[in-house]
């Protein structure tokens, strides 16, 4: 009998209860005890993991958040703290370990792979910033959260003839401005991957109110060149209209798992442990062409996200 490790780390994402129910069940229908460890690496270096049932993980997958907590340890970052990781895994004789998160965690677990421990990295972000896989779980789910909260935002813009900029996470990765301008009709999206022109942004605002349109949605991701306050101001200066800023924050974090979220966590987190029962080397599993794959973790955590710019393209067009 194998007896594996999971951990969540990293920012939260719905869905990673999701994950965290898969593999506790598909490793125990196949022969293995299941250890969380609480508070991702932390939990690991602390020695605060717990041996969990079938039971352990009923209720849980309509969850946001995750049952196990989160955390980024700096102690894993050490020499000394991995080590003390690696000391307390051997003292409950785990095999493996199942490490949910975005690129942060991945790094950390294939550090953890360079002891000799078998890892499987299953993305679990809402940026869906990881290069090596079309989807990471959680953003779905944070897609349609702005997309609800652009809804509601436009029906007010609208009544007050006001344009709106919404900000949206994403410091270095666009894709939740993207998909959630693009069908929720922004008529601008400022993503960190294309310089913000702000004549341009102005222009399509005085261009729609040219043609009758008296509000505007803009989506701005927050790694965007121009902050959201510099935004406003220079639209005020600029096009003579009404702005006002929302920031979503932490509420994309949030919420029940999408079914599009639930039903790739099932997937990958079962491939996770499919993989560890065939013994195979430390992988990062992820979704490829609506297929699961693959690959080994330290060329996941190589794989640099390319950007889709035909999105910009496309939201352009459409808000004319």
């Amino acid at each position: 009998m194998k007896r594996i490790g999971i951990l969540t780390s990293g920012g939260d994402a719905p869905g990673m209860n999701a994950v965290i129910r898969a593999v506790v069940r598909t490793a125990i229908s196949c022969g293995m005890d299941v250890m969380g460890i609480e508070r991702g690496f932390d939990g690991m270096i602390d020695d605060d993991m717990k041996l969990m049932e079938r039971s352990s993980v009923g209720d849980i997958m309509q969850r946001g958040g995750t049952v196990l907590k989160t955390a980024r340890s700096e102690k894993f970052m050490t020499e000394e703290g991995r080590e003390t990781a690696l000391r307390n895994l051997k003292l409950h004789g785990i095999e493996a370990v199942v490490a949910c998160g975005g690129d942060g965690t991945f790094r950390g677990a294939a550090e953890l792979a360079k002891l000799g421990v078998t890892v499987m990295g299953i993305p679990c972000t809402i940026d869906n910033d990881m290069g090596y896989t079309d989807y990471t779980i959680g953003f779905d789910t944070a897609v349609n959260t702005v997309l609800s909260a652009i809804g509601n935002i436009r029906d007010t813009a609208n009544s007050h003839d006001r344009t709106t900029i919404i900000e949206v996470m994403g410091r270095d990765c666009g894709d939740i401005a993207m998909y959630a301008g693009v069908t929720g009709g922004a008529e601008c999206i400022l993503i960190p991957e294309v310089e913000t022109d702000t004549d341009k942004v102005c222009q399509k605002i005085v261009e729609g109110m040219d043609k009758g349109k008296r509000h505007s949605i803009i989506v701005r991701a927050e790694g965007a060149s121009v902050s959201t306050d510099e935004l406003a101001e220079i639209i005020r200066m600029e096009t003579k209209v009404e702005v006002r800023k929302v920031v979503l924050a932490y509420l994309q974090r949030g919420g029940s798992p999408s079914m599009e979220d639930r039903l790739r966590a099932c997937l990958m987190g079962y491939e996770a442990v499919k993989l560890i029962e065939q013994e195979a080397d430390s992988a990062a599993i992820g979704i490829n062409h609506n297929e699961i794959t693959s690959i080994d973790i330290m060329e996941a955590v190589d794989t640099k996200r390319k950007t889709d710019f035909k999105m910009i393209e496309l939201a352009d067009m459409l808000s004319k």
